[in-house]
């Protein structure tokens, strides 16, 4: 098929979209649009097709574990149906006398969603869930190697849409193996862009003349301070960086150690599964290959990943993640990057100033505005870190990988796409949810008239400086 083709292929897939999502709309209720939402949401959370779904992403991507992907497609599916149980996205959501607006919820019509190999699942069940829920249609373009599982997704939700009449159109992918024509494509002809991933995509859904969000690089740095509760601390650490095999963009990509507890903490992390090896080399030789992250260690359990390092005499036999420490942050040193494997980088700073710049530094080599974490008992620390790091959150004392992208201990809303604010070159700071897949027609009606004198505005202003 040349590119034509392709073209051809992805209009008549929005067509079809367009024509479901205006029937849909002039249809349209709170159950209706509840109804598919759940609808998508089950088709994923079903046990036997969870586990379907979270074998054939590992089988065909060669990513993360299948354990882990279960656990993801469900708690994050959970959560975001429960965030959504309430909201309300359908008719007059908002009637204010004292303003004389009343507000009408509307959808954008069709979403083009842009989804990673590294969540294959879990990511375009979370887009497809908020776009229905807010009267959407929406057309999934997955990466190459999410394709089998973004298909067998889709299967799922057409059968559980045949249960209540829903129509299958509101709910479509490009199909085949993706290329740059047919992505292009679909971000030019979409009512709004939502891309995850690669930032290559991201730069052009901002530039492809199409409202779009897309979401930042993660590269997250951790600080543990010595007031922290150090043996949490590394049990949090530890579970947060082998999730799924560290595919998550919230995963710890470096840790920011206080000089007075250092060797505690090492002794914490060794405890928690944690090998520290102090010569960089030894990890950076191997987890590179021609400039290229190597694919041997990318996301793989940790005794792949170990044998792909040639560490498998260097470190213990439970090993759960390496912790390589360096000095360097920048272009020229990879290991402050994100890594995309159980790998941690670990720096050795002075003192709690001396930790903040290390971990500015890092965010502004890579990951700036995605999140960073701490591990403290200091009420102050986590605010001075915020003021001071070009950041869209802080985490405190919990697992960064579970915290960031929406958790049932925090107030954070599920999702797997964080906005980077224009830190991280992105249109939105927060995490992307349901509202942003909603809009609204505001109802302007006269109100008596507030209007203030100059002297109410400038009274205190020209009493200090003068008129």
């Amino acid at each position: 098929m040349n590119a034509q083709d392709d073209i051809a292929q992805v209009d008549a897939i929005v067509a079809r979209a367009r024509a479901a999502q205006a029937r849909f709309e002039a249809g349209g209720s709170q159950a209706l649009y509840d109804r598919a939402a759940q609808a998508a949401g089950w088709a994923i959370m079903e046990p036997g097709r969870n586990r379907h779904l979270a074998e054939l992403a590992v089988e065909t991507t060669g990513l993360g574990n299948v354990p882990d992907k279960i656990t993801k497609n469900h708690r994050k599916t959970l959560g975001l149906m429960r965030d959504i149980a309430t909201a309300k996205t359908h008719g007059v959501i908002r009637d204010d006398a004292a303003t004389g607006i009343t507000e009408i919820a509307r959808p954008i019509g069709v979403i083009g969603a842009v989804v990673p190999s590294t969540n294959p699942g879990a990511t375009p069940a979370n887009n497809i869930i908020n776009a229905l829920k807010c009267g959407n249609a929406i057309v999934v373009s997955p990466s190459p190697k999410g394709v089998p599982t973004c298909e067998a997704l889709l299967g799922y939700i057409h059968a559980e849409f045949d249960k209540s009449g829903i129509d299958r159109d509101l709910v479509q992918m490009v199909p085949g193996r993706g290329s740059k024509d047919k992505t292009q494509r679909l971000l030019e002809i979409s009512d709004l862009i939502v891309v995850t991933g690669s930032q290559n995509n991201v730069k052009r859904a901002y530039t492809s003349g199409t409202p779009a969000l897309a979401v930042g690089a993660g590269n997250v740095t951790v600080i543990v301070d010595e007031t922290a509760d150090l043996a949490a601390a590394a049990e949090k650490i530890c579970a947060s960086k082998t999730f799924d095999n560290a595919t998550s963009c919230s995963s710890e990509n470096a840790i920011v150690v206080l000089d007075a507890i250092y060797d505690a903490f090492s002794q914490e992390m060794a405890r928690t599964g944690g090998a520290l090896i102090t010569d960089e080399s030894k990890v950076t030789d191997k987890l590179w290959v021609k400039g290229h992250l190597n694919p041997a260690a990318i996301a793989q359990d940790a005794d792949k990943m170990i044998a792909a390092l040639g560490l498998t005499d260097d470190v213990p036999p439970d090993t759960q993640y390496i912790a390589v420490e360096t000095t360097g942050i920048g272009p020229e040193y990879p290991l402050s990057g994100e890594k995309l494997s159980r790998v941690l980088t670990v720096y050795r700073a002075t003192d709690f100033e001396d930790a903040v710049r290390i971990s500015r530094e890092v965010q502004l080599h890579q990951g700036a505005g995605h999140s960073v974490g701490i591990h403290t008992t200091a009420e102050d620390r986590p605010l001075t870190l915020a003021n001071a790091i070009p950041t869209s959150r802080v985490i405190v004392n919990q697992a960064h990988t579970f915290a960031t992208g929406g958790a049932f201990t925090n107030g954070m809303p599920f999702s797997l796409s964080m906005g980077c604010g224009s830190w991280g070159g992105n249109s939105i700071d927060t995490n992307l949810h349901w509202k942003h897949f909603m809009q609204t027609t505001k109802i302007v009606r006269e109100i008596p008239g507030v209007e203030p004198s100059p002297d109410d505005i400038f009274a205190g202003y020209w009493a200090d400086v003068g008129k």
